[in-house]
């Protein structure tokens, strides 16, 4: 009995990075006002409420900061003992929009499992990488400066989940996301940054080909045609030109620091 009270003890007296938890709940509190000025028109003529959207997102906002705040209690020494069991868990969960009657799809992309909740598993995959690739590098931190143990391996082991988001979710952004994690994890693991430019010289010519032979082939061009789409938005206004224009209107009627938050 005296052990389990020393053990809550020491949970709740663990200790808590105040200045970043600052910096969250006004973030946070920045991106519901946000939601609600955006959603307002559009929650009021689809439910008769302004507030629908807004009020769910905040819920979920109270419902993660809880989670937060919970889990930054705990040891994160504990997570290091899994870091291989959270890479599996990583691999396979992005495999679950497989199954049918799980996984759901639409515009051409099965990025979704809807149950219980609908959600995309390439998040949960972002934070098990992460958990992995802590785990890895403090194991292997006396590899680090060596191009092939420190450098290649780790990053051979972005090929699974890389090849289940492109190939079969067709998530090329999340590919982009967790790469840039993982670098940044590396490079403050003691990685030589002769490397690392090395790789985003090599990684930016081999995206920007990709993107070309895909459009060629019209098989996943939308992404080259989306990122050149400020050349000429009015070419295609209600297709990929689209945020261009609505960013123009929104820049038009608002300038730099926009019109701030209306009564709906």
């Amino acid at each position: 009995m005296k052990q389990r009270v020393s053990k809550t003890n020491n949970f709740i007296k663990n200790k808590f990075d105040f200045i970043l938890f600052t910096v969250v709940i006004v973030l946070l509190a920045l991106g519901i006002i946000m939601v609600l000025s955006a959603s307002a028109p559009t929650s009021l003529a689809e439910n008769g409420k302004s507030y629908t959207y807004a009020v769910r997102q905040l819920i979920f906002a109270i419902i993660g900061v809880t989670a937060m705040i919970i889990i930054s209690k705990i040891d994160y020494h504990i997570y290091k003992k899994f870091y291989w069991p959270a890479y599996i868990v990583s691999i396979v969960i992005l495999l679950l929009v497989l199954v049918p009657g799980l996984g759901s799809g639409a515009n051409g992309a099965t990025r979704w499992i809807k149950w219980p909740v609908q959600f995309q598993p390439s998040e949960v995959t972002k934070v098990l990488l992460i958990v992995f690739y802590a785990g890895y590098l403090a194991d292997h931190k006396s590899e680090i400066t060596d191009f092939w143990k420190g450098f290649v391996k780790p990053l051979l082991f972005l090929l699974p989940p890389f090849a289940i988001l492109f190939f079969v979710q067709n998530h090329l952004s999340v590919c982009i996301v967790i790469a840039a994690i993982v670098g940044v994890m590396m490079i403050a693991a003691g990685i030589r940054m002769l490397f690392v430019w090395a790789t985003c010289g090599i990684g930016a010519v081999g995206v920007t080909g990709l993107l070309l032979i895909m459009q060629a082939k019209d098989s996943g061009g939308f992404r080259l045609s989306r990122i050149l789409s400020f050349l000429d938005p009015w070419s295609d206004p209600t297709g990929d030109g689209w945020q261009v224009i609505q960013s123009f209107y929104a820049i038009g009627s608002g300038g730099f620091f926009g019109v701030g938050l209306r009564r709906k």
